[in-house]
C-alpha cells in the first residue's frame, strides 16, 4: 500500500501497487468495522493519493490518485471502477515524475502551505524548491543529505517555530522556516523516511523504511509503533478527531486512536502485536550477532531504555536472537522480532572492483551494448545501491524505483533497509540503534551528525517529560487509596467526590499535553491541581509516585499548577517539600519525577515565572541529587540546568544580573555532573547547558577561560563517552573558550 488518506473519521482511502484504489467506509464504531470497496481500478502500481473536500457540484468531495500508467484520475467516492471518471489528467511521461523548467530533478513530494500561499516541492537532488501558486519560482533550499521524499506543514506554534518539515533517504526529519533557515532535527529513523503529517494536537507523523511510525511532540519522538512489514510506505491523519492511518509493503492499511471507545476489539490488537513479535529480522540488517556475547531475557527487567524507539538485542532463553523495542509510555521493552538467516544469500561473496558483495548483477540498459554491473550487499539499503548505480552510470533517475524493485526481487526480500556501518567507529546501539557485543554498555541511539547539521548551541527550547500512561497512573493511585481505606486511614484516603475529579481531570490532561489551548485552563484541570497537593499532604512518601507523576505531566499541561495557593497560602512547591520527598534518598524515583515536575513548569508561562522566583529554593532541593547513581534521577537534574540555562540567557529575564550570578551557581553542578556520569544522555545534556550559558554570558565565558577545570572536564568526557554528539557540543564549547 503506497499511499494513504484520512479525509473524516467515516473515510478511508488507500492505494495501492495491485492498481487499485480503495474506499474504507466505517460502518460501526464499537469496536469498528470497516467496509472495503473498489474505487478504481488502473493497469500499473498505483503510487498517490489525495482527497478534495466537499464543493457545491460535489458533495462527497473528489479522490485524486496517480501512478505508473503516467495518468493522474478524479472521481468521486460512490462511483464504481467501470464507470467514466469525472477527469483524467493526461501529461506525465514516467511514473509521475515530474520537471520543471527550474530544475532537471525528479520530484519526491509535494505540498501546499497556507502561511503564505505557496508550492514547496521536495527534489532528488536534495533540494526543496518554492514556487507561487501560479507557478513562478520564488527560491530553493537546500540542506538536505539525500533525496527529498516528504513534506509536511507544521502547525503555529509549535516548539521549534518551523513552518514546514522535510524528510527522504537521510533518515532525517527537519524543521524549516518559508525563508529557508533550518531550526531543528528530528532523529530517530534508521533509514528513508517515505512520508509526513501532522496531527491536530500539532504533534508530527513520519513513516519509512525502518518498520515504523513515529509521532514527535516538539523535537522529542513519544511514540514508535513497529508495523510487521518491510516499509511503512505512507501515513495520513484525520483532522477531526486526530487517529492515524498506515499503508504498508505487508499490503494492509491499518488505523491507529488514542482513543479507547475508537480502538479495535483486544483480540485484534493482539494479533497485530503478536505478528510484529512474530516478524523475522534477517541477519544483516542488525550487522554481525555473535549471540554468545549478547545479554539474556534478564538485562530487559535490569535495564530501562534510554529513548522511545530504542532498540537492544537479548539471547533468548531457546538460543535465538530477539529484537526488543523500548516503549516510553509502557515504560517497557516491546518485543518486534526474531534476527534469522537471511534467505537470498548463499553465504559466498563476489568479487567487484575489489571489493566482495553478496551480489553482482548484470543490468542490461540498452539493447547492442553491454550488460552495467550492479554490486549489492545484503547489508544495504536497496535504495542506496540503486541510487549509487544511476550515479555511476549517469542513468535518468526515474529509473530508481525500477532499479530498487529488481534488487529487493532478486534478493528474496533479504533485507529490511539497513545501511552497513564499520562497528569499530559506531557506537553501542550506533545509527541503526542496535546493540553490539563486545563495546560498552547499550546507550542512547545516536545518528551520526551530517555535515550541514546546523549548531547546537545556544539551546533555546525548554525542554518537558510529558509521555505518560494516564489510564495506568489513575489506575495505581485508586489502588493505593483502596489499601489506606481497607487500613482504617480515612484521613488520608480519598471520597468519592475526589475519585470523581481523578475521573475527570483525564481526558482535559489529556488534551492539554498534545497541545489544546482550551483544555490548559479547564476547571477540571485545576480541580486536579487542588487534588494531587491534597494526596502530596496527606498519604505517606511511600506511595506517593503515581501523585508525583501527575504533579510532573501537571506542570506541563496547566498553568494552575504554578499559580496554585492552598487556603493557608502555601504553594505546590512548599507543599512538596513538608511531603518529605526530598529526604526520603531511598525512593529516587519520588525525587526524579519531582525533578521534573521542575522541569516541565517551563512549559508555561507562569511556570517559568515561578521557577525564576524560586530558583533558590529549586537548587537547593536538587543539588544533592547530582551525586545520584540513578541515571534517570541524573537526566532529570540535567533537564532541569538546560531549562534555566534557556531562562537565564533569554534577553526578557527580568534581571541579567541576577541570572549571571544564579548561571554561576548552575555552572558548578553542571560540571560535577559531566564529571561524575558515565550515561551518554545526562553528560550530553550537561554540556548542552553548559554550551548555552557560556555562548550568551560573557562574563562566564571570562571565567571559564581563568581556569582549566572546565576544559579538562571536557576532554575527559570527550575520551570517556565517544559519541558523535559529544564531540560535537564539546568542539563548540571549546570555541566559546578559545583565546
Amino acid at each position: 500500500v503506497r499511499g494513504v488518506s484520512f479525509p473524516h473519521p467515516k473515510l478511508v482511502l488507500s492505494a495501492s501497487r495491485d492498481a487499485t484504489v480503495r474506499a474504507w467506509k466505517l460502518l460501526e464504531q464499537h469496536p469498528p468495522l470497516y467496509d472495503c470497496s473498489i474505487s478504481s481500478h488502473g493497469s500499473s502500481f498505483i503510487n498517490a493519493i489525495t482527497y478534495v473536500p466537499p464543493t457545491r457540484e460535489f458533495a462527497d468531495g473528489l479522490i485524486v490518485s496517480g501512478g505508473k500508467d503516467t495518468i493522474i484520475e478524479v472521481r468521486e467516492p460512490g462511483r464504481q471502477p467501470d464507470q467514466n471518471a469525472e477527469a483524467l489528467l493526461l501529461g506525465h511521461a514516467h511514473n509521475h515524475t515530474i520537471r520543471t523548467r527550474s530544475s532537471l530533478a525528479s520530484i519526491r513530494a509535494v505540498k501546499i502551505s497556507l502561511m503564505p500561499l505557496t508550492l514547496m516541492i521536495g527534489c532528488a537532488d536534495q533540494s526543496i524548491r518554492i514556487f507561487s501558486p501560479m507557478g513562478k519560482y520564488l527560491r530553493t533550499i537546500k540542506g538536505s543529505s539525500d533525496v527529498v521524499r516528504a513534506l509536511c506543514r507544521v502547525s503555529p506554534g509549535h516548539t521549534s517555530g518551523a513552518d514546514f518539515a522535510s524528510a527522504g533517504n537521510d533518515g532525517i526529519i527537519r524543521l524549516w522556516k518559508l525563508d529557508g533557515t533550518q531550526v531543528g532535527e528530528l532523529l530517530g529513523h534508521e533509514s528513508f523516511i517515505y512520508s509526513l503529517t501532522s496531527l491536530p494536537s500539532g504533534e508530527l507523523i513520519s513513516s519509512g523504511e525502518d518498520r515504523t511510525l513515529r509521532i514527535w511532540n516538539g523535537v522529542e519522538c513519544v511514540q514508535t509503533i513497529t508495523h510487521p512489514a518491510i516499509s511503512v510506505w505512507g501515513v495520513a491523519a484525520c483532522s477531526e478527531n486526530g487517529d492515524i492511518v498506515s499503508g504498508a509493503s505487508d499490503k494492509k492499511v491499518r488505523v491507529f486512536s488514542r482513543v479507547k471507545e475508537r480502538q479495535a476489539a483486544p483480540e485484534v490488537i493482539r494479533v497485530f502485536e503478536d505478528s510484529v513479535k512474530s516478524s523475522s529480522i534477517p541477519k544483516q540488517q542488525v550487522g554481525d550477532v555473535q549471540k554468545e556475547n549478547l545479554p539474556g531475557p534478564g538485562f530487559l527487567q535490569q535495564k530501562s531504555g534510554t529513548k522511545e524507539g530504542q532498540v537492544v538485542m537479548v539471547k533468548e532463553d531457546d538460543g535465538s536472537v530477539g529484537a526488543y523495542q523500548w516503549s516510553q509510555g509502557a515504560q517497557s521493552w516491546m518485543s518486534v522480532g526474531t534476527v534469522v538467516d537471511a534467505v537470498g544469500s548463499s553465504g559466498k561473496k563476489t568479487d567487484y572492483l575489489g571489493k566482495d558483495y553478496d551480489y553482482v548483477f548484470d543490468v542490461d540498459i540498452e539493447d547492442g551494448k553491454p550488460p552495467l554491473k550492479l554490486p549489492y550487499n545484503l547489508s544495504q539499503n536497496p535504495y542506496e545501491a540503486a541510487t549509487k548505480f544511476i550515479q555511476d552510470n549517469e542513468l535518468p533517475v526515474t529509473y530508481l524505483d525500477q532499479v530498487a524493485n529488481f534488487i529487493t526481487a532478486n534478493t528474496q526480500g533479504a533485507t529490511l533497509g539497513q545501511s552497513s556501518q564499520d562497528p569499530a567507529t559506531s557506537d553501542p546501539l550506533g545509527t541503526e540503534s542496535r546493540y553490539r557485543p563486545g563495546e560498552s554498555a547499550p546507550s542512547a541511539p545516536t545518528p551520526s551528525l551530517p555535515s550541514s547539521r546546523p549548531k547546537i548551541l545556544p539551546q533555546t527550547a525548554y525542554l518537558s517529560i510529558r509521555t505518560a500512561n494516564l489510564r495506568t497512573i489513575r489506575k495505581k493511585i485508586e489502588e493505593l487509596n483502596e489499601q489506606l481505606s481497607t487500613e482504617g486511614d480515612d484521613n488520608a484516603a480519598l471520597v468519592d467526590a475526589q475519585l470523581l475529579v481523578l475521573e475527570s481531570m483525564m481526558e482535559p490532561l489529556e488534551q492539554s499535553l498534545t497541545g489544546s489551548a482550551a483544555a490548559r485552563v479547564d476547571k477540571k484541570l485545576v480541580d486536579g491541581v487542588r487534588l494531587v497537593t491534597e494526596i502530596l499532604s496527606t498519604w505517606p512518601v511511600g506511595r506517593l509516585l503515581p501523585a508525583l507523576d501527575l504533579l510532573r505531566l501537571l506542570a506541563a499541561a496547566t498553568p494552575s499548577l504554578a499559580t496554585y495557593r492552598s487556603r493557608d497560602g502555601k504553594a505546590f512547591l512548599d507543599i512538596l517539600v513538608e511531603s518529605k520527598v526530598f529526604e526520603d534518598p531511598d525512593r529516587p524515583n519520588n525525587i526524579m519525577l519531582a525533578v521534573r515536575a521542575f522541569s516541565n513548569l517551563f512549559e508555561t508561562s507562569e511556570g517559568r515565572e515561578f521557577a525564576d522566583e524560586e530558583f533558590d529554593k529549586i537548587h537547593t532541593l536538587v543539588e544533592d541529587s547530582t551525586d545520584t547513581s540513578n541515571r534517570n534521577l541524573t537526566i532529570a537534574v540535567a533537564t532541569l540546568y538546560v531549562n534555566y540555562a534557556v531562562l537565564f540567557t533569554s534577553p526578557s529575564h527580568s534581571s541579567q544580573q541576577r541570572a549571571i550570578a544564579r548561571g554561576k551557581m548552575v555552572m558548578e553542578h553542571l560540571i560535577h555532573i559531566i564529571q561524575s556520569t558515565v550515561d551518554s544522555e545526562a553528560v550530553y545534556r550537561g554540556l548542552v547547558a553548559v554550551g548555552t550559558l557560556l555562548s550568551r554570558d560573557k562574563e562566564l565565558q571570562q571565567t571559564a577561560k581563568s581556569g582549566d577545570n572546565l576544559q579538562k572536564t571536557l576532554d575527559k568526557a570527550e575520551q570517556r563517552v565517544k559519541e558523535p554528539r559529544i564531540k560535537t557540543v564539546i568542539g563548540e564549547i571549546s570555541a566559546l573558550l578559545a583565546p
